[in-house]
């Protein structure tokens, strides 16, 4: 597990994404996740719509399950799911601003709630729900075996759970960590990167079981060049990016600097982006 040099607590994650607020949503756009291309020639926004099928199709999810979504941003990827298959989702997030923007567009959507807090100590019962997914929010969370022991709590017996995750290597070499993985965290307010390994071993000690994982690195890496040029695009043609990125009160500015280290990483093998599948034994003891 790689770890920033100073620990990154969830009020600084929050804080990063309410500060970068309008930065995400146009850069990025407001799945702000990765797009699984299909395709050479396709649309980002196709893209992104791509992965959270291909998530939802590994969750194996059924039209009217109830569904926890850990880290759902602005709700995009809930909106989707209520939409395209029916189900009901409780969306968590630690952003004040991603909050009031998710609530605001759903507001009048009864299969759609949005919490914000730390999804680590939340208060939903015992087997709450059917699928619990967290695409790309596992890596902001500071104590990922306890986001395995409260996806095992919070799903019924036979309940499913799919995380995309951002990952460092097996074997990463030592000068990658250093120049690339450790700053993408500091930068990015990850307090921890593992690697798929590290994951299928800590949902197997929660007592999931039928634990798989798919390496997606090569048909999302793309994400990061669609970004660069949307962001040297805007820096061209919006004055109050270069505003922001020159201003020294913004810690957060150097997230210019992280999207090249991601692209970086990708292209040096270093960095990976998995899915992880795995399920709640069908009845509610662990097995052993």
């Amino acid at each position: 597990m790689i770890h920033p040099k100073q620990p990154v607590t969830p009020a600084e994650v929050a804080r990063h994404y309410d500060t970068l607020d309008i930065f995400y949503r146009e850069v990025w756009g407001e799945h702000l996740h990765h797009g699984l291309w299909r395709r050479r020639f396709e649309a980002p926004g196709r893209a992104v719509e791509h992965l959270v099928d291909h998530v939802a199709g590994a969750a194996g999810l059924q039209p009217g399950e109830v569904v926890c979504d850990v880290g759902c941003g602005y709700g995009a990827t809930a909106r989707y799911l209520a939409r395209h298959y029916d189900a009901h989702v409780t969306g968590w997030t630690v952003s004040k601003v991603q909050f009031i923007q998710a609530v605001a567009r759903d507001a009048r959507n009864e299969n759609l709630r949005y919490r914000h807090g730390d999804w680590l100590a939340n208060n939903h019962p015992d087997g709450t729900f059917d699928v619990v997914l967290a695409i790309e929010s596992l890596a902001h969370l500071p104590d990922k075996a306890a986001f395995f022991r409260e996806a095992y709590r919070v799903l019924r017996p036979g309940g499913r759970l799919a995380v995309c995750a951002w990952l460092a290597a097996d074997g990463a070499r030592p000068w990658a960590v250093r120049h690339l993985l450790e700053p993408i965290c500091r930068e990015g307010r990850l307090p921890g990167l593992g690697t798929l390994t590290d994951y299928a071993a800590m949902a197997e000690a929660a007592g999931f079981r039928n634990v798989r994982h798919e390496d997606l690195s090569r048909r999302v890496a793309r994400t990061w060049s669609v970004v660069l040029r949307r962001l040297a695009w805007r820096l061209l043609t919006r004055p109050r990016y270069a505003r922001f990125l020159l201003d020294g009160r913004h810690a957060d500015r150097v997230f210019l600097r992280t999207v090249v280290r991601l692209r970086l990483a990708y292209a040096l093998g270093a960095f990976r982006y998995g899915l992880l599948v795995a399920e709640k034994p069908p009845v509610s003891s662990r097995a052993g």
